[in-house]
């Protein structure tokens, strides 16, 4: 019985990560090709890139959701469904509306935004309440999993649609694969024995008080924005590079790339996923993040090189590979710290600060690039990657007990 019901959990936990990605390129990759078909100017399209702000800052409303239950269905799934429904509605209403209507639309894609946000913090922190430490692990590398599989049918296979059926069709039909995501909220277990907060005060206050009350919380806050920096700054010019730096053709780069990469991701994930079944977050951390820094020097090495057909599929499945491992490991610590009782506020604040360092840096790679050339950002990648490698020993009286499989809450270490 028990193993059926972690089976039923694992499906629920991975059928959300499908649904939480399936919004997003909805108001990013894919808005912005529906808008360039429109035949809208590239300066606004940019400008629209803004409408993703939402999943940047939703842990300015997250203690909302850990205060109020809004429905018979329980404080989690409540809010999922009620965002499920909304997202749903708004990407219907952008359909209806049309590019010809850009103002309105934008509007309704911002709505969109922010309820698929909203449908965020309440995944994460169902998924960190109702797992169990020892399925932390496998339950992140399935949700990671299910989130890009999610992308490419909300990106590629949508895009694909568009070509025969039209954008009013592809997109009405790939969003209606949301209704997956409601039949598993009405199926799922709602998380039972977690004391939430009993007022909106202390709904503000107290997981932010948690947190910064924890033992060495300042390296460890900061290791939340380090651990996967070096991993970001090598990937944000990496289809640059393969084009212009070492000269491989758009399909190429489409094929080895995207395609490659995106399954090489998939699968680090899910070996991550069990590998964490039998060794500890600690252990994984190193590992996995020793891995992640060590495959950004395959970047300099095809630098060297040159063009190089076997060793840029290498670098690609290598670095998509480790860098699956190295996030389901993070997301597992991200649950572990998580306190139940505030669970979607701290996941929602976690997760933001892991995307400050991205945020701060990547806008930087391309002044290095021209100052000193492809090898050297990518040996530089390297070294910024090593802090937060380097922090985790710091935090090894923290994250030890997390391995342990007996402390669900999060609340002391």
């Amino acid at each position: 019985m028990e193993r059926l019901k972690n089976l039923k959990t694992l499906t629920v936990v991975t059928i959300f990560g499908f649904a939480s990605g399936l919004p997003l390129p909805f108001v990013s990759g894919t808005f912005q090709a529906w808008l360039t078909a429109e035949g809208v100017d590239i300066k606004t399209i940019g400008i629209l890139t803004a409408l993703t702000l939402p999943y940047s800052v939703k842990f300015l409303w997250s203690p909302f959701l850990d205060r109020y239950v809004i429905s018979p269905f329980g404080r989690r799934r409540g809010w999922i469904l009620l965002s499920q429904v909304l997202i749903f509605a708004g990407i219907v209403s952008m359909v209806m509306i049309t590019p010809e209507n850009l103002l309105l639309l934008s509007i309704v894609a911002l709505t969109v935004a922010f309820f698929s946000a909203s449908q965020d913090i309440a995944i994460d922190a169902y998924r960190t309440e109702i797992l169990s430490p020892k399925d932390r692990g496998i339950g992140a590398s399935f949700a990671v999993t299910a989130y890009r599989v999610a992308l490419i049918v909300a990106g590629g296979l949508c895009l694909l649609l568009a070509d025969y059926i039209g954008w009013k069709y592809a997109i009405t039909a790939t969003a209606s694969l949301l209704v997956l995501g409601l039949l598993a909220s009405l199926w799922a277990d709602e998380p039972k024995g977690v004391q939430h907060p009993r007022n909106l005060k202390e709904s503000f206050i107290e997981p932010f008080r948690d947190l910064l009350h924890r033992e060495k919380s300042f390296i460890l806050l900061l290791f939340i924005i380090l651990y996967k920096l070096g991993d970001a700054y090598a990937g944000s010019l990496s289809t640059a590079f393969f084009i212009r730096g070492v000269g491989f053709s758009l399909s190429e780069v489409g094929t080895v790339n995207k395609i490659g990469g995106l399954v090489s991701s998939i699968v680090g994930a899910v070996f991550a996923g069990f590998l964490l079944k039998k060794m500890s977050l600690f252990k994984a951390l190193i590992y996995f993040g020793a891995l992640q820094a060590i495959s950004n020097l395959m970047f300099m090495v095809l630098a060297i090189i040159g063009k190089s057909m076997p060793l840029f599929m290498a670098t690609v499945v290598i670095e998509n590979f480790t860098g699956g491992m190295g996030t389901t490991a993070f997301l597992a610590l991200l649950m572990a710290i998580c306190n139940r009782s505030y669970a979607a506020t701290q996941y929602a604040l976690l997760s933001s600060l892991a995307s400050v360092g991205r945020v701060i840096i990547t806008p930087t790679s391309g002044f290095v690039v021209d100052a000193f050339g492809w090898s050297i950002f990518y040996l530089l990648t390297f070294f910024v990657a090593l802090p937060g490698l380097l922090l985790i020993f710091r935090l090894k009286t923290i994250i030890l007990p997390l391995s342990c499989h007996t402390k669900p809450d999060g609340a002391k270490f």
